[in-house]
């Protein structure tokens, strides 16, 4: 089924989670298109959250999950990894992406790094990252838990599994899943006052005066 956000933006998203009172606009902050291209006009991307959770590889504590993480993506759905933050390795490489694109994931969104650029770019797979690596996981990082709620940007926003993920060029907002219907109502009037303001500024209206016409304020 096709979310009823897919049409819209990640800053048209973002501007009605904080009419709604999300302070933080959904924004997964510092994470960027890193492929098909580092600003790809075309790519959109739209789908459930299947959450990673990655820990230090000396962490012996934490739980271990009983599948792959890359074999458990569901089809759909955009994979959502949390890095420990001080991490300097990949997260996610060229056969992660082959074995994503090959359960019909999507993309993934990574609180952390990737690498093997060229191979995503290569698939056409949609990768965003806060940065990359030329190092992999191998006695680094590995993953912990699956399908759980997962902190990123240091505990800016929470994505839980189910959440809608949307991602474009101009980055990556996550809406918790029962806020979807009023979001996509809040996008779609959003979007026509935007354009009668566009409109009118085109016009030589000026900002000022077509704000305060359409959006009832200056």
């Amino acid at each position: 089924m096709t979310s009823p956000l897919a049409e819209f933006s990640a800053c048209e998203v973002s501007d009605a989670l904080i009419k709604l009172g999300v302070k933080t606009g959904g924004y997964l902050p510092d994470i960027t298109m890193r492929s098909p291209a580092y600003d790809d006009l075309g790519t959109k991307v739209c789908g459930p959250a299947y959450t990673v959770l990655m820990v230090d590889a000396k962490d012996d504590t934490s739980p271990k999950p009983k599948e792959h993480f890359v074999d458990a993506a569901p089809s759909g759905s955009v994979v959502v990894i949390a890095a420990p933050a001080v991490a300097k390795n990949a997260v996610w490489g060229g056969l992660m992406t082959a074995g994503a694109k090959a359960n019909g994931a999507v993309a993934v969104v990574i609180d952390g790094r990737c690498r093997d650029l060229a191979e995503h770019r290569a698939q056409g797979f949609p990768v965003f990252a806060k940065g990359s690596s030329t190092l992999g996981q191998g006695g680094f990082t590995r993953p912990s838990a699956l399908n759980v709620p997962v902190k990123i940007g240091e505990d800016w926003v929470t994505v839980s599994p189910g959440d809608t993920v949307i991602g474009d060029v101009d980055g990556v907002v996550c809406v918790p899943r029962d806020l979807v219907e009023q979001v996509g109502e809040l996008c779609r009037k959003g979007r026509e006052v935007d354009e009668k303001c566009m409109a009118d500024i085109r016009e030589g209206k000026g900002v000022a005066v077509s704000f305060k016409l359409h959006r009832g304020k200056l």
